[in-house]
């Protein structure tokens, strides 16, 4: 298409190619997609992370209100689970 001396495209037309040119930019820039892909896993791991921190930490309270227990019944000393305290 041959352009005219002194002719001034419509504005329209103007913004509409530099719309498709970012849009082109955008469609083929590979970097958002590897930072999606690097938040999943983050995200991933931080779940991992919190169910262990919660399992381990349900597994210390349980030994210990075992340990309480143990030593109720003897006359060693006293353990009070749910203060954490003993004597």
């Amino acid at each position: 298409m041959a352009r005219l001396v002194g002719f001034k495209p419509p504005k329209g037309e103007i913004i509409m190619k530099k719309l498709m040119t970012m849009t082109r930019q955008f469609r083929d820039d590979e970097n958002g997609a590897a930072m999606v892909e690097y938040s999943i896993l983050l995200g991933i791991i931080a779940v991992a992370v919190v169910l262990t921190v919660i399992a381990i930490g349900g597994w210390v309270t349980g030994r210990f209100a075992g340990l309480c227990t143990a030593l109720d019944g003897t006359s060693i000393g006293t353990c009070n689970a749910a203060a954490g305290t003993g004597s």
